[in-house]
């Protein structure tokens, strides 16, 4: 599992300064902030088209690209109080902050898009007349602003839990604004109006089945559970192959942001401590091997008069 944090973080040592955590560099900041303002337009533009044209597949895409908007600034604030120093009392930082914004902004996206689905059932039972030109039009500009913020997030997806979330909607809605293209060429040609709910509730669904893996995967990160990218056998493994280490136990791995990962453990090494120069390493090549930056390593000897009140009790 070498390959999923290629080229990212690999210097940064022990120096904890927090200018050294480059996790959200200086043009992903321009990035948010262009993709906050185009969005941002756009939902408005939606939302009075939409109205104009009478067509909830728009008032859809507005409250998703909303959500968006939403999940932008939560995903830029997460990046930027990722970065704030440690201070005696938050001695992270507010590292967490970004876990955190990746599971409100998935519960927010959820709670909007039942709102619309509701709506589209309604507009089944009493459907109205759609303009599909106007649907076109303002579908087709939707497109192109949401293709053009994706490709800005497009390299930093697969180390961020935010940036991926930013990345996920961006495309998402680039492929929700084609298809509401389609409804709107649809009801021009066949006036077929039921086609405006309909897309609505397929761009519902579209939105539930994206969001409930960004729920999932940050939900685990809040409660500390082994990241995705990282086996914990591997690592357990790793660790118990080291020359003298007889035991390995109370091994915790979790992640401290969405691109940070720590790891506490207990190793028992019968001969002594094997000095600064061992735990370097071990540090070292846990970062190169399975990108956990923040390893503490405790060394205890394994004298049985004063065992570690954290040893299983099987191996004694």
């Amino acid at each position: 599992m070498t390959h999923h944090h290629a080229g990212h973080d690999h210097h940064h040592g022990h120096s904890h300064a927090g200018h050294n955590h480059h996790h959200a560099p200086a043009n992903y900041s321009r990035a948010f902030a262009i993709g906050l303002a185009l969005n941002l337009g756009f939902v408005f533009i939606e939302v009075i088209f939409g109205w104009v044209a009478n067509s909830v597949a728009l008032l859809a895409d507005a409250g998703h690209n909303l959500s968006d908007v939403l999940g932008l600034v939560l995903a830029w604030g997460a990046s930027a109080l990722a970065r704030r120093q440690p201070s005696s009392r938050y001695t992270y930082g507010w590292r967490r902050s970004s876990i955190l914004a990746a599971f409100l902004n998935a519960i927010f996206l959820l709670v909007v898009t039942g709102g619309l689905a509701w709506e589209s059932i309604q507009r089944f039972s009493q459907p109205d007349d759609v303009q599909g030109g106007i649907v076109i039009i303002v579908a087709a500009i939707g497109i192109v602003i949401n293709t053009a913020t994706a490709l800005m997030f497009m390299s930093g997806r697969k180390q961020d839990l935010n940036l991926r979330a930013a990345f996920m909607h961006m495309a998402a809605d680039a492929l929700i604004s084609f298809g509401v293209v389609l409804a709107g060429i649809g009801i021009l040609i066949t006036r077929w109006v039921w086609l405006d709910p309909a897309f609505s509730l397929v761009i519902s669904a579209l939105i539930v089945a994206g969001t409930w893996h960004l729920l999932k995967d940050s939900f685990n990160l809040a409660i500390d559970a082994v990241p995705d990218a990282i086996d914990e056998r591997a690592v357990k493994a790793y660790l118990a192959e080291r020359p003298g280490v007889e035991q390995v136990h109370d091994l915790h791995i979790w992640g401290m942001s969405t691109t940070e990962t720590a790891l506490t453990a207990h190793l028992v090494i019968p001969e002594g401590h094997p000095g600064d120069a061992f735990l370097a390493y071990l540090c070292e090549s846990l970062q190169t091997q399975f990108g956990i930056a923040h390893a503490t390593i405790q060394i205890e000897l394994g004298s049985s008069t004063c065992a570690c009140t954290l040893t299983p009790l099987d191996s004694h």
